[in-house]
């Protein structure tokens, strides 16, 4: 199929394209890497009446170390927080979810920005950025603001931003000793959408977990913490009993979502799967 007509125009500001938001309302949609909205265009799922290119700005690339947090900007690559040495250091969970995300050429092209603001469930920078405590930073009419990730996914591609916000970065928590992480997906192929994927964060001390963050992908309509099973974490040393306690408590807690190949039972099995053998790893 062909995308409906529409209007294009590539900003030299973010100034700029907030003026056009203010202009355009619900008629504009910011362009970054396209990866997503290129697609719901020639599908005609989308149909906004003027397209907002803001892949120019500079303004929205980079990654550095600001204020105690990595900073991401909007634009970044998937492939260049990939290879970032930053990246690796102060967010080594980025540097292992990042070669999951689809192929090279997607990669190369989809934005870490993007990947957030379009909010899908199955991803993997919406989960990470949860299981880190991160924060994205918005800016609008009114200046900047930063929206915890805790409370920015609200619903399926439903987000936190105002229509007159443009999300310009994305900030974690710089990795400290005793943090520890864990990452991984499960797919019919490599660079399929995750049937089920996880990211567990926390920091250990003595063999002793604390502030544990367990995060799906792929099993509600937005990114899903396991509350419950965090909780059970917290305080114990990870040995193999704990790794199945935790995964029977994962699964009496959650209620997946299906999808067109996969059963509501299927996935709950599988996030157990993937919780015990993560957690068996972080013995390591």
């Amino acid at each position: 199929m062909k995308a409906a007509a529409f209007d294009y125009v590539k900003p030299r500001s973010i100034d700029q394209v907030i003026s056009l938001l203010q202009e355009h309302g619900d008629d504009a949609r910011l362009l970054a890497g396209g990866q997503s909205l290129l697609a719901s265009l020639n599908m005609r799922l989308s149909e906004p009446r003027l397209l907002v290119d803001i892949s120019g700005l500079d303004a929205l690339r980079g990654i550095g170390v600001q204020g105690g947090m990595l900073r991401i900007g909007a634009l970044t690559t998937h492939t260049e927080i990939e290879g970032s040495a930053l990246v690796a250091q102060h967010a080594p969970l980025l540097s292992a979810a990042a070669p999951h995300i689809a192929h090279r050429a997607i990669r190369n092209a989809g934005t870490w920005g993007g990947s957030i603001a379009h909010a899908d469930a199955a991803a993997e920078w919406p989960t990470c950025l949860l299981a880190l405590g991160g924060t994205v930073v918005a800016r609008g009419p009114k200046g900047e603001r930063r929206i915890a990730a805790d409370d920015f996914f609200q619903g399926l591609y439903a987000t936190a931003l105002e229509p007159e916000e443009v999300l310009v970065a994305g900030e974690v928590p710089l990795a400290a000793p005793g943090s520890w992480f864990a990452f991984d997906e499960l797919a019919r192929r490599r660079g399929d959408y995750a049937i089920v994927g996880m990211a567990l964060t926390g920091r250990r001390h003595a063999g002793v977990l604390a502030d544990t963050r367990v995060v799906l992908m792929g099993v509600d309509s937005t990114p899903l913490r396991a509350r419950k099973t965090e909780v059970l974490l917290n305080g114990k040393v990870a040995d193999e009993a704990l790794a199945a306690t935790a995964a029977a408590s994962l699964r009496a807690e959650i209620d997946p979502l299906p999808d067109l190949t996969n059963s509501s039972e299927t996935k709950r099995h599988l996030a157990g799967v993937l919780l015990q053998r993560l957690l068996n790893g972080a013995r390591a």
